[in-house]
């Protein structure tokens, strides 16, 4: 029985891999306690010191005792020490595991193949996130690589009630993926949903994001279509740190790991959840209180500044007085409305394009960009200082929020606003505004709750947190 299933597990492997056409991969013939066998390993992903002292040990082990041996449960107790190891009969999770950087040992006798842990993935160091930089607190950031951001969570929450759950998704990629939660405090209901979705999910791709997890997770847990493709408004948040995540932890949310990416994904989350930060809580209870207002205010900036700078250029509402300046006084080509609609074009343009010049030339583009946009744009008479201007604190404050996805989902209802107040002035600034608060209010996190909750329904004690920076 057990010449059969050496057999049969040296056909099956070799019928399902590569071997001689891919060189990394390889199947190297032992002789272990006198007893015939193949390890297979793939060169980059496996360790090679660990691979030496591996093969080192399997060399040296006694053929007498090797006699003892009846099954590969009984070669695991008592002849093979290695921690990280297991026997292993299904063909699909054997090959998953040589992918991942793991060693199968095929050996004559056994009823399994065992499976030793000798991995080691290329990846960059623990380094804080360039998007997420704080003044004070943690440097530390995830990476691409899977256990090292799940160390990085466990490390911070020595719980035994914090719980990784994993699963393979894609069925080429076979992508690890993660889901956190806090037995007792994460709210179990959506913990199975997820968990079922998640087993659910099938994508014939190599091309695993946590975009790609997320898109499929709302496909699978909400209705309506149409609002999931032209809705704006994120239903998780991503983040490269460890201790945001952490924190939402411990407070009831769940979090998804995916290998081969910096960014974890928390949910669910409403859209008062965006006006956290961690600065927040690194600092005195004051201090964290106005950094919050700030962020607050700075959002009500994004959405009203160019929409309202408007109606007063084009004289559709009064202003006093003494702010008769920020009218404009010289004679403009482009109307007010398409030289804002073309600043944000010309303002998202520069970020793509900052995004993709070298390092070294970035200071000089940036200035090349802001004198093509500042002097020679307002000399020709395409734009005028003030819409100028306003773009640049538009764009600045929306910097502030941690949120990208958050801050196009707020330009989108600012730029309706602007159509709104062109068209028909102030009360179509204000049926634009009803009609973006309606969108959100029709959204709903990934949980089905409301995305405005605990605005709606109503729950003080809950957003006063959300609003306020309050003592832990």
């Amino acid at each position: 029985m057990s010449e059969n299933k050496y057999q049969y597990y040296l056909q099956a492997l070799s019928a399902r891999l590569p071997l001689g056409e891919s060189f990394d991969l390889d199947a190297r013939p032992v002789r272990i306690g006198g007893r015939s066998g193949y390890l297979y390993y793939v060169d980059g992903l496996s360790d090679g010191h660990q691979l030496q002292l591996l093969f080192n040990f399997l060399m040296a082990v006694p053929q007498e005792r090797m006699a003892e041996i009846r099954d590969a449960d009984q070669f695991l107790d008592t002849l093979f020490p290695f921690i990280k190891s297991t026997a292993e009969t299904d063909i699909d999770k054997i090959l998953k595991f040589l992918f991942s950087g793991l060693c199968p040992i095929v050996l004559d006798g056994l009823d399994k193949v065992i499976v030793a842990d000798v991995r080691s993935y290329p990846q960059r160091s623990v380094q804080e996130p360039e998007k997420e930089k704080t003044l004070r607190g943690a440097k530390d950031g995830f990476t691409e690589n899977f256990m090292d951001n799940l160390g990085l969570i466990r490390r911070r929450i020595r719980d035994s009630r914090l719980v990784f759950e994993n699963f393979a998704i894609g069925e080429k990629s076979r992508t690890d993926v993660a889901l956190c939660y806090m037995k007792g405090t994460a709210d179990m209901e959506l913990v199975s949903r997820l968990k079922r979705s998640l087993k659910e999910i099938k994508i014939d791709s190599v091309s695993i994001s946590d975009q790609t997890i997320v898109e499929q997770l709302i496909a699978g847990m909400q209705s309506g279509k149409l609002q999931r493709q032209f809705n704006p408004f994120p239903k998780v948040r991503y983040t490269q740190r460890p201790d945001i995540i952490c924190a939402h932890l411990t407070e009831g949310k769940v979090a998804i790991v995916v290998d081969n990416s910096p960014t974890v994904i928390l949910l669910p989350v409403g859209i008062f959840d965006f006006t956290q930060d961690v600065d927040d809580y690194y600092f005195p209870l004051i201090t964290g209180n106005y950094l919050r207002l700030l962020r607050i205010l700075n959002m009500l900036v994004i959405l009203f500044l160019t929409p309202v700078y408007l109606l007063i250029a084009e004289g559709n509402i009064p202003t006093p007085f003494d702010m008769d300046f920020i009218k404009p006084k010289d004679p403009y080509a482009l109307s007010i409305f398409w030289q804002f609609m073309l600043l944000e074009l010309a303002i998202d343009g520069l970020k793509l394009a900052s995004l993709n010049t070298p390092e070294s030339l970035g200071t000089s583009l940036s200035v090349i960009g802001a004198l093509i946009l500042g002097e020679f744009s307002i000399d020709s008479g395409w734009f005028i200082p003030q819409t100028i201007l306003m773009m640049a604190v538009v764009a600045l404050a929306a910097f502030t929020q941690p949120s990208i996805e958050l801050s196009y989902g707020i330009k989108l209802i600012r730029v309706m606003m602007m159509i709104g107040a062109t068209l028909f002035g102030l009360w179509g600034l204000i049926g634009a505004l009803a009609l973006g608060l309606l969108l959100i209010a029709v959204t709903r996190t990934i949980s089905g709750r409301s995305y405005l909750y605990p605005l709606f329904p109503f729950k003080w004690n809950e957003l006063k947190k959300l609003l306020f920076r309050t003592a832990r």
